[in-house]
């Protein structure tokens, strides 16, 4: 039985001012946050680009625009406030709001992510690094893989398409491990060497980092759909 909300009336029962009103908010909102999700890809796929093309002028880009990405948060952040107190919403209106609310800041995370990596990406061009070891290449076209799949999750919020995201994260919480272990071995004694290993490693474990807000969003798209948290359920499985 779903008691999420009260049934209508009849087949062609008419809905209220407030849910006409909240419908179109709501709607409102989520194309702020879908805008807001798209630059921020936009900000990984070019930081993941900079990095692997060693591009200083790409990585400025990127880090030019965060201080956007940061003002629309806040934004998006108030407006969400202001719809919960004018509307006051229950069941699946109120999950829908505050999922966005989770997922704006989440974004907004990712453009921070991005924004170190792009000035990683300036420091390891001036150092002259090493080839850069095969896992954080493979970082570098799967995260941003994956982002763009959670842009198609999140316009559709489909909880299966989302908790298929959350198991590819797992494939790169490997990568990030492989990666560590290569540069603990390609690391040798050479100062410059050393800090070239340490800002490769630095860049996979941002990388990685995005994959797990891909994944927290994903877990708040299948709590929208389901009402289930099942951000712990791996813990709860026996190993």
């Amino acid at each position: 039985m779903n008691t999420d909300d009260t049934p209508p009336l009849g087949p062609s029962a008419p809905r209220s001012v407030n849910e006409v009103g909240i419908e179109r908010e709501i709607k409102a909102l989520k194309a702020m946050v879908m805008a807001e999700a798209a630059a921020a890809v936009g900000m990984i796929e070019q930081a993941s680009e900079a990095l692997l093309n060693r591009d200083e002028t790409l990585a400025r880009i990127v880090i030019s625009h965060d201080d956007e990405i940061d003002r629309n948060e806040v934004r998006i952040e108030e407006e969400c406030f202001r719809v919960l107190a004018l509307f006051q919403p229950f069941a699946k209106d109120f999950r829908h709001i505050t999922t966005l609310v989770k997922v704006n800041s989440d974004i907004e995370r990712v453009a921070d992510h991005a924004t170190s990596i792009a000035k990683q990406a300036i420091k390891l061009k001036k150092l002259n690094s090493p080839p850069y070891p095969t896992p954080l290449i493979e970082l570098a076209h799967r995260v941003p893989m994956m982002c763009h799949a959670l842009l198609g999750t999140l316009a559709s919020e489909s909880a299966e398409q989302a908790r298929d995201l959350v198991l590819r994260d797992k494939a790169i919480d490997s990568l990030e491990k492989q990666l560590f272990e290569e540069c603990v071995n390609i690391m040798t004694t050479d100062r410059q060497s050393k800090a070239a290993c340490l800002l490769i490693h630095r860049c996979g474990r941002e990388l990685e980092r995005v994959g797990d807000l891909m994944k927290n969003i994903a877990e708040d798209l299948i709590y929208l759909q389901s009402g289930n948290i099942v951000r712990h359920e791996a813990k709860k499985m026996p190993r």
